[in-house]
């Protein structure tokens, strides 16, 4: 339900249905605020384009396969891409490498600042659909990436968030720098933890230890579940208890 209904506060200070507010601020994002922001004509288009983006969620970000899927110039889906960001309903997340200069060029993973909104666009109607969507996995995540950052945003921090995948497969789905510490996060919709789910972490950290001048690293599994638990060097965290973790250290205090 928490992520079926999102975050937007007029759904909870009014009192008003998720659905009839998400389809009405839906309809006034495209018919408003889009034309002030970009010169578009055919605004069925751009509709169609939203919705690839809410399927490409906690993704990686392929603009000429999403430029393709719609119709459109890869130009287009760029400025299109950045009209999503300019208006908070997008973001993109860099991946991590070495040198810092280098997470400018390479591809980047997508995500919506919230999942109200996202399943809204998905024809998620009802929360129970949740449960057995092919995109359930990616729509935790992308309520455990937007929650992080806005963690932080409202500490007047910059988002400091990447994410980590090498040419073998190995994946963290967030990596977040909080400058005392590199936070290596990963997200499981699953209300159950299984032994495959710290593989990513643990290939991350042994990548961690072999390079110099790299801050502490700690590790946080968040789950769908209810208990908080403590493994070998990692921090299993309940979906309820994401608020209740320090993402922003001493910078934040």
């Amino acid at each position: 339900e928490t992520l079926w209904k999102g975050g937007y506060p007029a759904i909870f200070d009014r009192d008003v249905p998720p659905q009839e507010w998400l389809g009405s601020y839906v309809a006034t994002y495209v018919e408003r605020d889009v034309r002030h922001l970009l010169n578009i004509g055919d605004l069925v288009t751009f509709q169609t384009f939203l919705k690839l983006c809410a399927g490409r969620s906690g993704q990686l970000l392929n603009l000429s396969a999403l430029a393709s899927d719609c119709g459109m110039t890869h130009g287009t889906a760029r400025a299109w891409i950045s009209v999503l960001e300019a208006s908070y309903v997008a973001f993109r997340l860099p991946p991590f490498v070495a040198n810092p200069n280098k997470r400018l060029v390479k591809t980047p993973k997508l995500f919506f600042y919230d999942t109200g909104l996202l399943c809204y666009l998905l024809g998620i109607r009802h929360p129970e659909q949740i449960r057995t969507h092919p995109l359930r996995g990616a729509i935790f995540e992308t309520w455990v990436a937007s929650e992080i950052l806005k963690a932080r945003a409202h500490r007047g921090l910059p988002p400091a968030l990447l994410f980590f995948r090498d040419r073998k497969g190995a994946e963290v789905d967030l990596l977040v720098e909080r400058g005392d510490a590199l936070f290596a996060v990963e997200a499981k919709s699953s209300r159950t933890v299984a032994g495959d789910f710290f593989d990513g972490l643990e290939k991350f950290a042994a990548i961690v230890a072999s390079q110099k001048r790299m801050p502490p690293l700690r590790q946080v599994l968040l789950y769908a579940g209810e208990k908080r638990q403590e493994r070998t060097g990692v921090t299993v965290l309940p979906w309820s208890k994401l608020h209740d973790f320090d993402w922003a250290g001493k910078q934040g205090s």
